[in-house]
Protein backbone atom coordinates (compact mmCIF):
# COMPACT_ATOMS: atom_id res chain seq x y z
CA UNK A 1 0.00 0.00 0.00
CA UNK A 2 1.46 3.52 -1.20
CA UNK A 3 1.08 6.75 1.06
CA UNK A 4 -1.61 8.76 0.40
CA UNK A 5 -0.98 11.92 -2.10
CA UNK A 6 -2.59 14.57 -0.87
CA UNK A 7 -3.11 17.67 -4.00
CA UNK A 8 -5.26 20.30 -3.83
CA UNK A 9 -8.30 18.85 -5.36
CA UNK A 10 -7.77 15.17 -5.33
CA UNK A 11 -5.82 12.54 -3.25
CA UNK A 12 -4.30 9.64 -4.64
CA UNK A 13 -3.01 6.08 -2.70
CA UNK A 14 -2.62 2.45 -4.05
CA UNK A 15 -3.67 -0.72 -2.61
CA UNK A 16 -4.05 -3.92 -3.25
CA UNK A 17 -3.08 -3.06 -7.36
CA UNK A 18 -5.97 -0.80 -6.92
CA UNK A 19 -5.10 3.65 -7.95
CA UNK A 20 -7.17 5.19 -5.65
CA UNK A 21 -8.30 8.67 -6.66
CA UNK A 22 -10.18 10.56 -4.80
CA UNK A 23 -11.79 14.28 -5.40
CA UNK A 24 -11.58 16.40 -2.29
CA UNK A 25 -13.41 19.41 -3.33
CA UNK A 26 -16.66 19.19 -2.03
CA UNK A 27 -17.26 22.70 -1.42
CA UNK A 28 -16.14 23.79 -4.76
CA UNK A 29 -18.63 20.59 -6.14
CA UNK A 30 -15.71 19.18 -7.24
CA UNK A 31 -15.63 21.32 -10.24
CA UNK A 32 -12.98 21.29 -12.86
CA UNK A 33 -10.48 23.89 -12.08
CA UNK A 34 -6.93 24.68 -13.83
CA UNK A 35 -5.65 22.71 -10.62
CA UNK A 36 -7.81 20.07 -11.12
CA UNK A 37 -6.71 19.42 -14.53
CA UNK A 38 -3.57 19.60 -13.62
CA UNK A 39 -3.88 17.50 -10.50
CA UNK A 40 -5.50 14.64 -12.56
CA UNK A 41 -3.30 14.90 -15.14
CA UNK A 42 -0.42 14.09 -12.31
CA UNK A 43 -2.74 11.45 -11.16
CA UNK A 44 -3.23 9.16 -14.07
CA UNK A 45 0.58 9.59 -15.00
CA UNK A 46 1.44 8.40 -11.67
CA UNK A 47 -0.91 5.27 -12.04
CA UNK A 48 0.31 4.72 -15.50
CA UNK A 49 3.84 4.32 -14.78
CA UNK A 50 3.10 2.37 -11.59
CA UNK A 51 3.81 -1.52 -12.41
CA UNK A 52 1.82 -2.38 -8.95
CA UNK A 53 -1.13 -0.65 -10.57
CA UNK A 54 -3.49 -2.65 -12.64
CA UNK A 55 -6.90 -0.69 -11.95
CA UNK A 56 -7.72 3.08 -11.28
CA UNK A 57 -10.70 3.84 -9.24
CA UNK A 58 -12.55 7.16 -9.16
CA UNK A 59 -14.46 8.53 -6.22
CA UNK A 60 -15.20 11.81 -4.84
CA UNK A 61 -15.92 13.82 -1.75
CA UNK A 62 -19.75 15.45 -1.02
CA UNK A 63 -23.11 15.41 -2.74
CA UNK A 64 -21.75 16.10 -6.41
CA UNK A 65 -19.57 13.77 -8.37
CA UNK A 66 -18.15 16.95 -10.44
CA UNK A 67 -20.67 19.67 -11.28
CA UNK A 68 -18.24 20.53 -14.85
CA UNK A 69 -16.07 23.51 -15.25
CA UNK A 70 -15.45 26.16 -12.45
CA UNK A 71 -17.46 29.17 -13.69
CA UNK A 72 -16.63 31.21 -10.63
CA UNK A 73 -12.85 31.00 -11.49
CA UNK A 74 -13.64 31.60 -15.22
CA UNK A 75 -15.50 34.35 -14.53
CA UNK A 76 -12.60 36.29 -12.29
CA UNK A 77 -10.14 35.34 -15.29
CA UNK A 78 -11.59 38.25 -17.42
CA UNK A 79 -10.23 38.44 -20.87
CA UNK A 80 -7.77 36.25 -20.15
CA UNK A 81 -10.17 33.09 -20.44
CA UNK A 82 -9.32 31.60 -23.74
CA UNK A 83 -5.90 31.38 -22.66
CA UNK A 84 -6.65 30.26 -19.08
CA UNK A 85 -9.10 27.59 -20.68
CA UNK A 86 -6.81 26.70 -23.24
CA UNK A 87 -4.26 26.00 -20.54
CA UNK A 88 -6.63 23.71 -18.47
CA UNK A 89 -7.61 21.96 -21.67
CA UNK A 90 -3.93 21.05 -22.11
CA UNK A 91 -3.37 19.02 -18.82
CA UNK A 92 -7.69 18.30 -18.65
CA UNK A 93 -7.72 16.45 -21.89
CA UNK A 94 -4.11 14.86 -21.94
CA UNK A 95 -5.45 13.16 -18.70
CA UNK A 96 -8.36 12.00 -20.40
CA UNK A 97 -6.70 10.77 -23.83
CA UNK A 98 -3.83 8.94 -21.02
CA UNK A 99 -7.04 7.55 -19.21
CA UNK A 100 -8.44 6.23 -23.10
CA UNK A 101 -5.70 4.88 -24.11
CA UNK A 102 -3.62 3.34 -21.36
CA UNK A 103 -4.58 -0.34 -20.76
CA UNK A 104 -5.57 -0.45 -17.03
CA UNK A 105 -9.12 -0.42 -16.85
CA UNK A 106 -10.85 2.99 -15.31
CA UNK A 107 -13.59 2.86 -13.24
CA UNK A 108 -16.30 5.82 -11.35
CA UNK A 109 -18.50 5.67 -8.69
CA UNK A 110 -20.67 8.40 -9.02
CA UNK A 111 -22.86 8.98 -5.79
CA UNK A 112 -24.48 12.56 -6.84
CA UNK A 113 -24.53 14.92 -9.90
CA UNK A 114 -22.35 14.93 -13.29
CA UNK A 115 -23.01 17.66 -14.94
CA UNK A 116 -20.77 19.96 -18.19
CA UNK A 117 -17.40 18.37 -18.07
CA UNK A 118 -18.74 16.48 -15.16
CA UNK A 119 -20.47 14.63 -17.37
CA UNK A 120 -17.93 14.53 -20.15
CA UNK A 121 -15.51 13.31 -17.44
CA UNK A 122 -17.86 10.36 -16.54
CA UNK A 123 -18.14 9.22 -20.72
CA UNK A 124 -14.03 8.65 -20.26
CA UNK A 125 -14.39 5.70 -17.46
CA UNK A 126 -14.50 2.14 -19.03
CA UNK A 127 -16.89 1.51 -16.28
CA UNK A 128 -19.50 3.52 -14.38
CA UNK A 129 -21.05 2.69 -11.21
CA UNK A 130 -24.28 5.44 -10.33
CA UNK A 131 -25.77 5.47 -7.08
CA UNK A 132 -29.87 5.99 -7.63
CA UNK A 133 -29.83 9.63 -6.69
CA UNK A 134 -27.41 10.41 -9.05
CA UNK A 135 -28.20 13.44 -11.89
CA UNK A 136 -26.51 13.45 -15.20
CA UNK A 137 -26.50 16.81 -17.67
CA UNK A 138 -24.43 17.88 -20.31
CA UNK A 139 -25.37 21.65 -19.28
CA UNK A 140 -22.89 23.47 -21.18
CA UNK A 141 -25.21 25.75 -23.67
CA UNK A 142 -27.14 26.87 -20.54
CA UNK A 143 -23.75 28.56 -19.76
CA UNK A 144 -23.32 29.95 -23.50
CA UNK A 145 -20.51 27.51 -24.30
CA UNK A 146 -20.00 24.41 -26.25
CA UNK A 147 -18.82 20.82 -24.94
CA UNK A 148 -15.34 19.92 -24.07
CA UNK A 149 -13.76 17.31 -22.13
CA UNK A 150 -13.88 14.91 -25.05
CA UNK A 151 -17.56 14.11 -24.81
CA UNK A 152 -18.19 14.66 -28.65
CA UNK A 153 -16.07 11.86 -29.19
CA UNK A 154 -17.63 9.69 -26.27
CA UNK A 155 -21.19 10.76 -25.82
CA UNK A 156 -22.64 9.40 -28.73
CA UNK A 157 -20.26 6.01 -28.73
CA UNK A 158 -22.14 5.53 -25.25
CA UNK A 159 -25.75 6.51 -26.21
CA UNK A 160 -26.35 7.14 -29.61
CA UNK A 161 -26.27 10.31 -32.09
CA UNK A 162 -29.65 11.36 -31.78
CA UNK A 163 -29.49 10.80 -28.04
CA UNK A 164 -25.89 12.33 -28.05
CA UNK A 165 -27.68 15.51 -29.57
CA UNK A 166 -30.75 15.28 -27.32
CA UNK A 167 -28.43 15.51 -23.99
CA UNK A 168 -26.29 18.58 -25.61
CA UNK A 169 -28.36 20.63 -27.36
CA UNK A 170 -31.12 20.72 -24.99
CA UNK A 171 -29.32 19.88 -21.51
CA UNK A 172 -31.71 16.77 -20.89
CA UNK A 173 -31.39 15.78 -17.01
CA UNK A 174 -31.19 11.73 -16.77
CA UNK A 175 -32.05 9.88 -13.87
CA UNK A 176 -29.32 7.54 -12.78
CA UNK A 177 -31.88 4.35 -14.10
CA UNK A 178 -32.04 6.68 -17.54
CA UNK A 179 -28.44 6.86 -17.79
CA UNK A 180 -28.05 3.11 -17.77
CA UNK A 181 -31.08 2.70 -19.84
CA UNK A 182 -29.18 4.47 -22.31
CA UNK A 183 -26.28 3.24 -21.62
CA UNK A 184 -24.59 5.80 -20.04
CA UNK A 185 -23.53 4.14 -16.94
CA UNK A 186 -22.96 0.58 -16.49
CA UNK A 187 -24.64 -0.03 -12.66
CA UNK A 188 -27.34 1.61 -10.53
CA UNK A 189 -26.61 0.84 -6.80
CA UNK A 190 -28.33 1.78 -3.94
CA UNK A 191 -27.80 5.43 -2.70
CA UNK A 192 -24.66 5.56 -0.51
CA UNK A 193 -23.20 2.62 -1.81
CA UNK A 194 -21.78 3.37 -5.20
CA UNK A 195 -18.24 3.49 -3.76
CA UNK A 196 -18.56 0.26 -2.46
CA UNK A 197 -19.79 -1.44 -5.28
CA UNK A 198 -17.58 0.15 -7.95
CA UNK A 199 -14.63 -0.99 -5.32
CA UNK A 200 -15.69 -4.23 -5.24
CA UNK A 201 -15.90 -4.11 -9.47
CA UNK A 202 -12.42 -2.94 -9.09
CA UNK A 203 -10.96 -5.92 -6.56
CA UNK A 204 -12.35 -8.12 -9.44
CA UNK A 205 -10.62 -6.41 -12.20
CA UNK A 206 -7.59 -6.50 -10.20
CA UNK A 207 -7.63 -10.03 -9.23
CA UNK A 208 -7.46 -10.97 -12.95
CA UNK A 209 -5.19 -11.33 -15.58
CA UNK A 210 -3.85 -7.50 -15.96
CA UNK A 211 -2.43 -8.47 -19.75
CA UNK A 212 -6.29 -10.12 -20.87
CA UNK A 213 -8.30 -7.79 -18.92
CA UNK A 214 -6.24 -4.97 -20.46
CA UNK A 215 -5.87 -6.08 -23.81
CA UNK A 216 -9.24 -6.71 -23.94
CA UNK A 217 -9.97 -3.06 -23.06
CA UNK A 218 -7.69 -1.97 -26.33
CA UNK A 219 -9.44 -4.53 -28.54
CA UNK A 220 -13.06 -3.39 -27.98
CA UNK A 221 -11.81 0.36 -28.40
CA UNK A 222 -9.75 -0.09 -31.39
CA UNK A 223 -12.50 -2.80 -32.92
CA UNK A 224 -15.01 0.09 -32.64
CA UNK A 225 -13.46 2.04 -35.17
CA UNK A 226 -11.92 -0.51 -37.14
CA UNK A 227 -13.20 -2.80 -40.26
CA UNK A 228 -14.10 -6.63 -39.88
CA UNK A 229 -10.96 -7.97 -40.89
CA UNK A 230 -9.04 -5.47 -38.77
CA UNK A 231 -10.75 -6.31 -35.89
CA UNK A 232 -10.40 -10.66 -36.49
CA UNK A 233 -6.49 -10.03 -37.42
CA UNK A 234 -6.43 -8.13 -34.09
CA UNK A 235 -8.10 -10.84 -31.82
CA UNK A 236 -5.97 -13.49 -33.56
CA UNK A 237 -2.97 -12.16 -32.66
CA UNK A 238 -4.07 -10.84 -28.84
CA UNK A 239 -5.53 -14.35 -28.24
CA UNK A 240 -3.03 -16.67 -29.80
CA UNK A 241 -0.17 -14.42 -27.70
CA UNK A 242 -2.02 -14.40 -24.59
CA UNK A 243 -2.43 -18.58 -24.64
CA UNK A 244 1.63 -18.58 -24.85
CA UNK A 245 2.07 -16.80 -21.39
CA UNK A 246 1.52 -17.99 -17.79
CA UNK A 247 -1.83 -16.90 -17.33
CA UNK A 248 -3.37 -17.88 -20.33
CA UNK A 249 -2.04 -21.59 -19.87
CA UNK A 250 -3.38 -20.81 -16.06
CA UNK A 251 -6.66 -20.31 -16.95
CA UNK A 252 -7.31 -22.79 -19.52
CA UNK A 253 -5.74 -25.46 -16.78
CA UNK A 254 -8.01 -24.10 -13.61
CA UNK A 255 -11.22 -24.33 -16.32
CA UNK A 256 -10.16 -27.65 -16.96
CA UNK A 257 -9.72 -28.55 -13.62
CA UNK A 258 -12.79 -27.37 -12.23
CA UNK A 259 -10.91 -24.76 -9.90
CA UNK A 260 -10.41 -21.01 -9.45
CA UNK A 261 -7.30 -19.55 -11.37
CA UNK A 262 -3.97 -17.73 -10.00
CA UNK A 263 -2.97 -15.32 -12.10
CA UNK A 264 0.52 -13.14 -11.75
CA UNK A 265 0.71 -9.48 -11.80
CA UNK A 266 1.88 -8.59 -15.85
CA UNK A 267 1.49 -11.74 -17.31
Amino acid sequence: MSDLVEYETMSYSVADHIAHIRLTRPEGANAVSVQFAKDLRACTLAAHYDDDVRVLLFTAEGRVFCAGGDLVEFNEAGDALPTVASDMLTDFHGALYRMHRMTKPTIAAIGGAAGGAGLSFACVFDLVVAAENAKFTMAYTNAGVTPDGTSTYFLARHVGLRRALDLTLTNRVLTADEAEAWGLVNRVVPKGEADAAALEMATKLAGASSFAVGNAKRLIYEGFDSSLEESGEREMHMITTSMGMADGKEGINAFVEKRAPEFNAGS
